[in-house]
Order: structure tokens, then sequence, then C-alpha cells
């Protein structure tokens, strides 16, 4: 098995200032933030591509996508510290190419009261094109993303916490509406002679609704939706654009032990008076099971001493 994906982020104090106040008492979210969470985990998750063009017949519509998506991996949460290390080995179904295809992303969230500020990034190098029944191999193309979005959670007795990780455990169903601005930049580059790399921003607002059904004590099922709207700016050429997320998550919980399925994705389409349009989206789905502990006292008292001094 080939070592193909490890990231590492530790939250030092400079993200102290996100961190949520979970000591207060709300009857509708159970906190866990004062535990050690161990999960393991499989991710398929990819950024791919399609280009559409409608001046051709019959048109074209190109699939781009990763040689490299599935993954396997380890995490370890305590506190504002998140260790994560991943692996995406080629004997998984979904990873194809040759030992150079890459995959990285990385993803995290803060929280500031209300405020919710997410960040991405994702490097992948070996694509290959999917039309149809043909496909064909693009060993060199690389792209490579960076943006975020943020958030403001309007309802006190929601938990997207619970949407995202398992630090926070919705007790009573509860909803909120979400506005969510959000930013992109993507570099893609084919790495042929013919080709030059082309830059994309992106600038959305996407009104959304999220909802935690709580079905027992143990069991919840997590849903959101959102469609919005920006820009779109490729090499200086701006078009309108549409964007539309999807969340989904099936979630088992006991304060110890706890399993979840669940879902993203997020697809930026071109207004269709592009052409050729480059509409781009990003899907995951996760799969993970984990284990809640105590911290060792040692452990304790060297953040909790840390705390005092730099405020984590």
């Amino acid at each position: 098995m080939d070592l193909k994906l490890i990231y590492i982020a530790f939250f030092t104090s400079i993200f102290g200032c996100f961190a949520q106040n979970d000591t207060l008492q709300n009857p509708y979210i159970k906190s866990y933030s004062d535990k050690i969470t161990a999960s393991a985990y499989y991710l398929d998750t990819s950024n791919s591509f399609e280009i559409a063009s409608d001046n051709t017949d019959p048109k074209i519509y190109l699939n781009l996508i990763p040689n490299r998506r599935e993954q396997i991996g380890f995490n370890l949460n305590y506190k504002i510290i998140d260790v994560t290390i991943g692996f995406a080995p080629k004997f998984l179904g979904g990873n194809k190419g040759d030992s150079h295809s890459k995959n990285f992303n990385f993803n995290t969230r803060f929280y500031y009261k209300k405020w919710m500020q997410s960040f991405t990034f994702i490097n992948q190098k070996g694509f290959y094109i999917s039309e149809d029944n043909f496909t064909a191999q693009l060993p060199q193309m690389r792209t490579t993303k960076i943006g975020g979005s943020t958030s403001y959670i309007f309802n006190d007795k929601f938990s997207f916490k619970t949407l995202v990780n398992q630090n926070e455990w919705q007790t009573k169903s509860s909803g909120s509406f979400i506005p969510t601005f959000s930013f992109y930049y993507t570099n893609i580059d084919f790495n042929t002679p013919d080709s030059s790399p082309g830059d994309i921003y992106v600038f959305t607002l996407t009104p959304s609704y999220f909802y935690n059904f709580v079905i027992s004590d143990r069991v919840l099922i997590g849903a959101g939706i959102g469609l919005g709207a920006g820009i779109n700016d490729i090499d200086g050429d701006t078009s309108a654009l549409y964007q539309a997320d999807l969340n989904l998550k099936l979630a088992y919980n006991q304060d110890r032990f706890f399993a979840f399925a669940s879902l993203n994705a997020t697809s930026f389409d071109q207004d269709e008076k592009v052409d050729p349009r480059l509409n781009d989206n990003i899907v995951t789905l996760k799969l993970s099971a984990g284990y809640r502990f105590d911290p060792p006292k040692k452990v304790k008292e060297i953040y909790d001493k840390a705390n005092e001094k730099i405020g984590l």
C-alpha cells in the first residue's frame, strides 16, 4: 500500500478566538468538547469538472474526473486540536491511474458565536476524461482549489456541529436558516504543449436551510439544501454562476461510541449562454465510526496550563 495522502492539522492559539463557548446550557444540544474523540473513516471525495458546449452537433459534455478519490484514515480530536492521517491506496476501486496520481484534501471549520467559517484546500494530479463509453487518461493534469465560506446560523437551538462532526449531538429536533457567502479560487493546468494554466474565481451568496430530525435518543437524520447565485471569472471573462448545495447525514450516537454516514455535494454551474461552459462539482461521501474517552490526566493538565497562559 502506497502512502498517498498525509495531512496533519494542528490548531494553535491563533484560532482561539474562533472557539465556541460550549459551557452554555442548551437543552437542544449536548456537547462533547471535554472528551477526546478518536475515529476511523472511509472517504470518497473529489473536485470534478464538466466541459459543456452548445455550438456542436451533437452537444459535447466532457467529464474531467480525478484518478484518486477514495481514502481511508484516522482522526483524533480534543478541544481545538484536530489531527488527521489519511491514505489513498491504489487497491480501492475509485483510485485509478498510475502511482503518480495524487489527491490532497484539507477541510476545517471555525465557530464564533453564531458565525461559522469554513476553509477548503484541494490539490489533485491525474485525471481521466469520461464521455459515454469513451475514456482517456490525462496523467499530468493538475488542479488546485483554495477557498471557503462564511455562514450565519440564526437559530441557537440548531447544532451545525452535529452535521459536520461528532463534537456535539442534537437532542431535540431543530432547524435553522443559514445564509452563506462563498469564495473559491481554482487553478487548472492540463500540462500539455498546446495548453496554458487557467485561473477561475467564484463568488456566490447562497441562502440555505438545515434541519436535524431526532428520531430517538441515539439516531438522527440531518439534511440541508441551498440554492444561490454569484459571479464566475475565468481568465478575465465574467459570467453568471449558480450554486446548489446538498447535505445529508444519518448518525448513531452514544456518549462513548458513534457512527455516521454523510453526503455533501456542491455544484457550481455557469450560465447556459456561456460557451463552452466549465462547471465545477465537489462531492464527498464519508463513513465513520469512533469512540470518545476522557483525556489522560497529564494531557488535560498540559492543555489547561497552555490555555491559562495563551488562551487557546
